[in-house]
């Protein structure tokens, strides 16, 4: 979290170089602004009392610029009014500020916690930022079921259960299911496909499950199955190895080699997911490990995961807005925004001294479940992990800045052969999915200087056009778009206008776009069609279309070339994704949806005691009412929506 420096600026000039800098910002007509911004502060100023809370300043148009904690409101917001205290980064926000918004909390850990979550909710230009938000995923061993079933999780941990991670990513998750499926023979499968089963699956005939869905196993022996993965998960998978060793060799000598193949397989399960460890862990136990890279003026984090002395993957983040920010300070603000969704360990190790670790392990307790610890490791088996997570922080930076330079000179070469002004900050390529017009959407992914921008990509339902009108979907969605556009940022200054659009498509869906912008009055939104060219189907054959009718093409072996389709190819994706997933919507749809006030729970007792939809709607209001889990208000809820007017 940033915070208001007090004292001289950190410039590394010092005094002289502050004052070159002011008086340059002050001659290029600011100071207006800045008296107008601190009067805005000055006007919140006098109703403030030292409580601890947070506070928002925010713009002429409302938006949040900044948003800080502080121990006591009045004595933070003050140093705001002094200006010639502060860096020009601050000078400029203080210039742009015109009201603030007040929160007070009962202590400061309260208003930690809250400012991350405001952060992560309005990404403010002058906090640091976690770019990344992707919601990490677990494993989940579910216990609502007299067979718990294993699975992948992500989101919110709403299903009774235990969990386990967070893993770095999906695949690493996939990896060790698998692995545990076939150490543990835990079943996979949904609570309503065992029911249905009478026979086992293929997963059986793999031996990645036990079968208790027809009885291939006992409530007893798959509990204790449970319970190994339960201690395996939690740590203990050196006892858990052990017992299996023992049994495998009783099973050996009493020669039921087939039972000795199988726990040595399950054995081998086990040594794999142990192996494939990238990171020794061993005697950490559970924890998670931080360290930050700095250099030519960019930030990495990278964090380890560790739990039961088991690495569950590492990753590299790139906070945002951590120019001229003390170290410590951006590693904190990080730490803060970071365990805002994730659910924190007891041990917390960071490269370096944090100066607000204690008010960061107070903030935290509460979501561990108990004390944490936040500390820099000194010696023994933490100091080399943290050593490691240091190298491996140092060698993202420098991935990253090979990375973004690719992609910087990939930028100037699309902007010479696209005939634009400049390099693209903001790219936004469209495509259109549907099966003969049904199910029709329209999906929209936005590529930026670091890469695609998740977080900001669009799908619209077709609403208009009719049947399969590539077309007239086309105009549908670039209406949509940009309409409210122009009504939500007319000024432009609020960064979601395109810099390029990209259109999958050819002449006409060119002509579509171009002719619906035109009709907006918008003319200076640069428009490009990519097509497959006359050999359709054949990569790297892509014909480009411009506006004004032209055509052009790039080499085979273009790099260029190869990130276009890569942008296409990236919204192809989506809006297949999104097709299918609304059609799976659309398959599964009941006409008991239809009934306003029916819940999924009634919408089930219903369809459970009646059969089919087509049964509700015939029954009568009396066998409605006999119905289990209908009360007498539901069943004349469903019986006027069939019978209206009695």
């Amino acid at each position: 979290m940033a915070r208001t420096p007090a004292g001289t600026p950190p410039h590394p000039n010092g005094a002289e170089r502050f004052n070159e800098e002011r008086a340059t910002y002050t001659m290029k007509g600011s100071q207006p602004d800045l008296e107008a911004g601190v009067a805005a502060i000055r006007e919140v100023l006098a109703t403030l009392a030292p409580r601890p809370g947070v506070y928002r300043m925010l713009d002429a148009r409302g938006d949040v610029l900044y948003v800080g904690k502080a121990r006591a409101l009045r004595n933070r917001v003050a140093n705001y009014t002094q200006i010639e205290r502060l860096p020009l980064r601050l000078q400029r926000m203080v210039a742009q500020t015109r009201a603030m918004t007040i929160v007070t909390t009962n202590s400061e850990a309260e208003a930690l916690l809250l400012e991350a979550q405001l952060i992560k909710r309005f990404r403010p230009p002058y906090n640091v930022l976690l770019r990344d938000d992707k919601s990490f995923p677990f494993i989940l061993l579910r216990t609502d079921h007299a067979f718990p079933r294993i699975t992948k999780h992500r989101g919110a941990r709403r299903a009774k259960g235990n969990y386990y991670g967070p893993f770095a990513s999906a695949g690493s998750v996939n990896t060790t299911i698998n692995a545990l499926q076939k150490l543990f023979l835990l079943r996979s499968c949904t609570d309503s496909f065992m029911a249905r089963r009478d026979r086992p699956c293929l997963l059986y005939q793999i031996k990645r499950c036990s079968a208790p869905c027809v009885g291939r196993i006992d409530a007893a022996g798959y509990a204790e199955l449970v319970d190994e993965a339960r201690d395996f998960l939690g740590g203990r998978s050196s006892a858990v190895q052990k017992k299996m060793e023992a049994q495998m060799n009783q099973a050996a000598e009493a020669l039921d080699f087939e039972r000795a193949a199988m726990l040595r397989d399950r054995l081998r399960a086990a040594t794999f997911i142990q192996g494939s460890q990238a990171v020794n862990a061993e005697g950490v136990g559970n924890a998670d490990v931080f360290a930050l890279a700095v250099k030519g003026g960019h930030m990495a984090v990278q964090a380890f995961f560790i739990r039961g002395g088991q690495n569950w993957g590492h990753r590299a983040f790139f906070p945002g807005h951590t120019e001229g920010l003390d170290e410590a300070e951006v590693l904190t603000a990080f730490l803060a925004q970071f365990y805002e969704e994730v659910p924190p360990p007891r041990l917390i190790l960071v490269d370096r001294a944090l100066p607000e670790a204690a008010l960061l392990a107070e903030a935290l307790a509460g979501a561990a479940g108990g004390k944490v610890e936040v500390s820099v490791p000194q010696r023994g088996d933490r100091r080399r992990l943290m050593e490691q997570a240091r190298r491996n922080a140092a060698e993202a930076l420098d991935r990253r800045a090979a990375e973004t330079g690719t992609k910087a000179r990939l930028n100037r070469e699309l902007a010479e052969f696209l005939e634009l002004p400049e390099p693209p900050a903001r790219i936004e390529i469209y495509d259109n999915s549907h099966v003969q017009g049904a199910h029709a959407l329209g999906a929209m992914v936005v590529a930026g200087p670091e890469g695609f921008v998740k977080g900001q990509y669009r799908k619209w339902n077709i609403k208009a056009a009719q049947s399969n009108d590539d077309f007239a979907m086309m105009r549908e969605v670039f209406a949509r778009r940009f309409a409210r556009a122009q009504d939500e940022d007319p000024d432009r200054d609020g960064g979601m206008w395109p810099d390029l659009v990209l259109i999958d498509g050819g002449k006409g869906q060119m002509s579509a776009a171009r002719d619906t912008l035109e009709e907006l009055g918008i003319e200076d939104v640069p428009l490009i069609a990519i097509a497959k060219g006359p050999h359709h189907g054949r990569e790297g054959r892509e014909v480009f279309h411009f506006p004004d009718g032209r055509e052009k093409m790039l080499p085979e072996n273009a790099p260029l070339l190869f990130h276009l389709q890569r942008l296409r190819d990236e919204v192809h994706r989506f809006a297949i994704g999104a097709h299918r997933e609304k059609r799976s919507r659309a398959i599964s749809a009941s006409p008991l949806d239809e009934i306003p006030g029916i819940g999924p729970a009634r919408k089930r007792a219903l369809l459970l005691h009646f059969g089919t939809a087509s049964k509700v709607r015939a029954a009568a209001l009396e066998d409605l009412q006999r119905a289990p889990g209908v009360s007498a208000a539901v069943a004349q809820t469903v019986w006027d929506f069939y019978h209206p007017g009695g």
